[in-house]
């Protein structure tokens, strides 16, 4: 008997504004595989796949319209919330994408991992803290972290703490729902491997909701591959179409800069303190005009308070940047400079459409401008123009995104994780658009990202920073196939590789 045996499941969403089950939106398509004891399976596909819903389904978070959902061979699908309860923790645990949005900022993490605890009664109060305790050292933090709040600890720690709440009750299934994707490749390397150990110590079967290929590739005893709410192929990653189309695809060539281009950003020893906590110590680099300079590191290297700087969104205590041909001061700066984010669903305002939302710096520099047209250089059509936020996959949001800061014609677009968050498809569109804007508007980039892989896709020119310092900088090239510093070739080595 398999742990886990979906049967044709069928999962449908109301359309906005219907009430009615024919104004439903059917996302998953008849989905079947099977999870063994202890196997890891890995639920990759592109944005809107229907994998994440899949998730959702199987914990009883989102009805399902048909089909099976076995657990060691009881169907649990059609379960009451409140019958769930015994499932959910007990039996299958979770961890979130976004340790960010899942973990409540105004309590401890200590009380959040013995909240489950709590819930199922496992102990009084005293046993309780013990296991937390207990917990925090197994996934590699100390008891004295129990006592911290969210906002506390990095984003690595605080994705350790959501996996040692999903442990807590030792359940035979844990559903990882993109459990790295916000996360640099050394800390990536941590949690996964982490996650193995808890496997195999516990035997605790993986379901893996991952966008990353790679991962999925080399983590996994078997891969799903979703396409538009269907299972397309499963199996082996090794044997499966999908992954060795993906996997194979030839590598771009490294991208040169023109030696002779003006310098269009210069950092000049920049420093950030916080409290005689120094984030930012002594940064140093300069960007060619048209070019695309990252800046990698692990989390809290500093490497996104020194883009900050840049953009003049936060003071530098000390040093200074500059941005050739744009006013040092005043409003006009933020025609010169634009911010694209990580996360386009919570940068752009819910409530607006994308006309509104694309139009509102144009209103605020009194320019001329066509929302249609600005989604037509970013690649979408105008039907778009009516709809919100949510009714947008992330790709298509992240272009929103990039169509509202081309608005005001800038000469520097800061991108902070920009497709980190997408699935390889998307991420590989956005990346040949912000190729093709560069090449056609002759904009320079400063990328901030924890993906080295896309780092190399997209960038000229790369410092590594560490601690607040920067450790290296070169050409991508030279950077990525001659490092010099110990620390880039700890990075370079963490890089997920595809093959178990």
């Amino acid at each position: 008997m398999s742990l886990l045996d979906v049967r044709d499941l069928v999962v449908s969403y109301a359309e906005p504004g219907s009430r009615r089950r024919q104004g439903r939106r059917r996302t998953v398509h008849g989905v079947s595989f099977t999870v063994e004891p202890g196997e890891v399976v890995a639920v990759v596909g592109d944005s809107g796949s229907g994998k994440t819903t899949t998730a959702h389904a199987i914990l009883g978070l989102h009805p399902a319209d048909s089909g099976q959902i076995l657990l060691n061979g009881t169907d649990i699908a059609g379960w009451s919330p409140r019958r769930m309860e015994s499932v959910r923790g007990a039996q299958i645990g979770l961890v979130p994408q976004d340790p960010g949005n899942s973990l409540n900022p105004v309590k401890t993490v200590g009380a959040q991992i013995g909240e489950t605890l709590r819930i199922h009664r496992r102990g009084d109060r005293g046993m309780i803290r013990s296991r937390v305790a207990e917990l925090l050292v197994r996934v590699g933090l100390t008891e004295a972290h129990a006592a911290r709040y969210p906002h506390e600890l990095s984003g690595g720690m605080r994705q350790r703490v959501l996996i040692a709440a999903a442990i807590a009750l030792r359940p035979q299934l844990v559903i990882a729902d993109e459990p790295t994707s916000a996360l640099d490749a050394t800390v990536q390397r941590r949690i996964l491997d982490l996650i193995d150990d808890l496997r195999a110590e516990f035997g605790t079967a993986v379901l893996l909701v991952t966008h990353d290929l790679a991962v999925a590739a080399g983590r996994s005893d078997k891969v799903v591959v979703m396409r538009e709410g269907r299972v397309e192929e499963q199996g082996p990653a090794s044997t499966l179409a999908y992954t060795r189309r993906v996997l194979t695809k030839e590598e771009r060539p490294f991208r040169a800069a023109d030696p002779t281009a003006p310098v269009a950003v210069e950092a000049r020893d920049l420093v950030k303190e916080y409290g005689g906590f120094r984030a930012v110590d002594g940064v140093s680099f300069e960007v060619r005009q048209g070019t695309t300079h990252a800046l990698v590191g692990e989390s809290g290297s500093g490497k996104t308070t020194t883009a900050r700087m840049i953009a003049r969104f936060v003071t530098p205590s000390s040093g200074e940047a500059t941005l050739a041909g744009a006013p040092a001061h005043g409003r006009d700066f933020r025609k010169h400079v634009q911010l694209v984010y990580q996360n386009p669903y919570a940068s752009l305002d819910p409530r607006q459409t994308v006309r509104r939302i694309i139009e509102e710096p144009l209103r605020n520099f009194a320019l001329d401008g066509s929302a249609a047209d600005l989604l037509d250089r970013v690649g979408l059509p105008a039907d778009l123009l009516s709809r919100r936020p949510r009714e947008l996959s992330g790709g298509q949001r992240q272009r929103v995104a990039i169509a509202r800061a081309l608005a005001v014609s800038p000469r520097l677009l800061v991108l902070d994780e920009a497709v980190s968050a997408l699935d390889v498809s998307a991420q590989g569109q956005i990346l040949d658009l912000l190729e093709s804007l560069q090449r056609d508007l002759g904009i320079t980039y400063l990328f901030i990202s924890h993906d080295l892989k896309v780092v190399r896709q997209i960038s000229h020119t790369v410092s590594v920073m560490n601690k607040g310092k920067i450790v290296e900088t070169g050409t991508t090239e030279e950077v990525f196939t001659r490092p010099l510093h110990d620390y880039t070739r700890e990075l370079l080595a963490a890089i997920p590789e595809p093959v178990r």
